[in-house]
C-alpha cells in the first residue's frame, strides 16, 4: 500500500488517480477508499484480468444494490464495457470501485481533464472515454458481496451484513 498526497484533493476523483502517475507499475489495483468488499471479489478480479484493459469489478445483480438510484451503472455487451454513468437509463451492471488497471489509464485522465473547461476529471470521465475505445472489460463478482458507503444510513446496512456473513462463517 501507498500513500500518495492530492494537493488538488477538492476536485473529483481522477484528479486523485491522477496523482499516482509514475508511482505505479502495471497493472495495478485501484479501489474507492468508501467502498467495502468480500476477499473473493478481490481473488475473482485478480484472477480473470486482462493486464491490457481496464477491468472493472461488475455486479449483474441488480437487486442486492442497496441504494440502486446512487450508484454508478454500467452498460455492457458481453464482457466489454460500452457504457457508464450514475444516470445511465440502459444498464446491465454496476460498477463496485474496484478495478485492475493499466498505465494507459492515465493518458485517458490526462485526455478528459484537457476536455474540461476546469481542468478536473473524474475515474468515470476516462472510463467513459476508454470504453469508447473498446479497452474496459467487465469482471462480473457472481455472488460476492461488496458495499458503497456513502451516508450513515449506508454504513449501519454494511455493518449489520458484514456482521451477519461474519456470524454464518462461524457456524
Amino acid at each position: 500500500v501507498s500513500f500518495i498526497e492530492n494537493r488538488y484533493w477538492q476536485k473529483q476523483n481522477g484528479i486523485s488517480l491522477l496523482a499516482a502517475a509514475g508511482h505505479v507499475r502495471a497493472p495495478f489495483l485501484l479501489t474507492m477508499s468508501d467502498h467495502l468488499f468480500d476477499e473473493a471479489m478481490v481473488g475473482r478480479l485478480l484472477d480473470n484480468f486482462d493486464p491490457g484493459l481496464l477491468n472493472i469489478a461488475v455486479d449483474r445483480n441488480l437487486d442486492s444494490i442497496f441504494d440502486l438510484h446512487d450508484a454508478m451503472k454500467i452498460q455492457t455487451r458481453g464482457n466489454k464495457v460500452t457504457s457508464i454513468g450514475k444516470d445511465l437509463q440502459d444498464y446491465d451492471a454496476i460498477d463496485t470501485g474496484l478495478f485492475v488497471c493499466p498505465l494507459e489509464i492515465f493518458d485517458y485522465l490526462e485526455r478528459a481533464k484537457s476536455d474540461n473547461s476546469q481542468n478536473d476529471c473524474s475515474l468515470a470521465d476516462a472510463v467513459r472515454l476508454m470504453a469508447g475505445d473498446d479497452k474496459v472489460r467487465a469482471i462480473d463478482i457472481g455472488q460476492s458481496w461488496w458495499q458503497d458507503v456513502d451516508t450513515p444510513r449506508m454504513l449501519q446496512h454494511a455493518e449489520e451484513e458484514m456482521t451477519r456473513r461474519m456470524l454464518r462463517s462461524v457456524k
